[in-house]
């Protein structure tokens, strides 16, 4: 009996089982009383949903964070963004580590998993380099953002601010504590802070694999496919989202239009950057003009890439898609990126984790257009893509979602954060081998 649990609870299903006891231990102490700044218990669907926003790094809210937590509730908060952002499978092998454990091929096979590798090889060694790059990045943002804030704030509040605002944007969580739900809009033209949270953001959606392989280079003089995909897409994406929305809204009275030229050009960088599942904002969303709100909602659909703090459907996903699309119209058979074929098998993956990923959002927009009543369908496609991407900007609808609705966004979160697949794999039976192939069958297409 004990060999066929231990069969059942594949890597997939461990790392489902690990997100949710996460989550329910957050809610649990985000109900204390110790945990809100008025002592009251916050009820319990708004601290699972509190919980699982942190945990899934996404950001959405339904209570302001920086009036409603007491500092135990937002260092609760904010370890739920650090083992979410990270994996608690990082923390766990970290603990076997100090322990003297030795480390098991079920324990190597969870963190290639948790991180999307393509192999179990080396996966301890880097581990350890992403505990130690998470440490001094984290700790260089909120020495950098201590020292702007020490001109808004005492001291030792401005560290704390520090401290929350890098972990919270280097992990892509969005949550703030600067509270009336204002996040950086108070920061929007200032380059220290903007450049600072857009170089988290960009680092911390990279993946762990690409910034490895980055400070490997110097020895290695190489970089591989997935790599260069991601550097070149984020680029791509990151360039064009900020020129784009710089056009858009230039000349909204209510976004841009007030700044100067400087502040035009920080307020559209950040913006450009952001929707990479970041969460955070500069700019009132609900003021964008319906250009850039379709921009953003394409930007968060996409993500960041693979294995890092980010969601969407990651860069490499849509690079594959993008490189399948434009080789059927040019009629070639492979799929060739950077004189790389890409395998079917590849883009089966990238095809199935996009498909599902529209699904998703398809029908938590339908579902949120019945449990919820006189918004605008663009906030029920906005707040739906925001939630799987697990970006955390808001149109303003969060706060006001009935309970089904928030219901219906936890797990919306939930999906996002663990991906189609993970999902798939873990509610599915293991594959087994076909032992016959079934006779071929075609039908038109277009």
């Amino acid at each position: 009996m004990k060999n066929i649990f231990l069969e059942e609870l594949n890597p997939s299903k461990v790392l489902v089982l690990g997100f949710v006891l996460v989550i329910f231990v957050g809610a649990f102490l985000l109900t204390l009383p110790m945990a809100t700044a008025n002592g009251v218990s916050l009820a319990f669907l708004d601290a699972l949903f509190t919980a699982t926003s942190a945990t899934c790094v996404t950001g959405l809210v339904v209570v302001d964070t920086g009036n409603t937590f007491s500092m135990f509730g937002e260092i609760v908060i904010l370890i739920l963004i650090q083992i979410g952002g990270l994996g608690f499978m990082t923390f766990a092998t970290f603990l076997f580590t100090l322990l003297g454990k030795k480390i098991s091929l079920k324990e190597r096979l969870l963190l290639k998993e948790a991180y999307n590798a393509t192999s179990t090889a080396g996966m301890v060694k880097l581990m350890k380099r992403i505990l130690l790059f998470t440490v001094i990045v984290e700790s260089m943002g909120a020495a950098l953002l201590a020292i702007r804030f020490t001109f808004d704030m005492p001291l030792g509040e401005a560290i704390y601010f520090g401290i929350f605002h890098s972990i919270s944007i280097f992990n892509n969580a969005g949550f703030d504590i600067f509270g009336d739900y204002n996040s950086l809009t108070g920061y929007v033209d200032d380059p220290f802070v903007v450049l600072t949270i857009c170089a988290l953001i960009i680092i911390g959606g990279l993946g762990f694999v690409v910034i490895n392989e980055l400070y490997e280079y110097r020895e290695t003089r190489k970089l591989s496919l997935h790599t260069k995909v991601v550097l070149t897409a984020t680029i791509v994406l990151l360039v064009g989202a900020s020129i784009l929305v710089f056009l858009f809204e230039y000349g909204n009275d209510k976004t841009l239009g007030p700044l100067n030229i400087g502040g035009k050009i920080l307020g559209a960088i950040f913006h450009g950057v952001s929707p990479r599942t970041a969460g955070a904002n500069t700019l009132p969303m609900a003021d964008l003009t319906y250009a850039t709100l379709f921009l953003t909602i394409f930007l968060m659909f996409i993500g960041g890439g693979s294995g890092s703090t980010a969601g969407g459907i990651k860069v490499t996903t849509f690079a594959v898609l993008m490189a399948t699309v434009l080789s059927q119209l040019k009629g070639k058979e492979d799929v060739v990126i950077f004189k790389r074929r890409i395998v079917q098998e590849t883009i089966l993956k990238a095809l199935t984790v996009a498909v599902s990923g529209m699904m998703i959002v398809i029908i938590v927009t339908f579902l949120l257009s019945i449990t919820e009543h006189g918004h605008d369908f663009m906030m029920y496609l906005f707040e739906a893509t925001s939630a799987f991407a697990t970006v955390g900007l808001s149109m303003g609808l969060t706060t006001e979602l009935s309970p089904i609705g928030r219901i219906l966004i936890i797990i919306t979160m939930f999906i996002g954060r663990l991906g189609p697949l993970t999902l798939g794999f873990a509610i599915t039976k293991r594959q087994t081998k076909e032992a016959y192939k079934r006779p071929k069958g075609n039908m038109m297409i277009g």
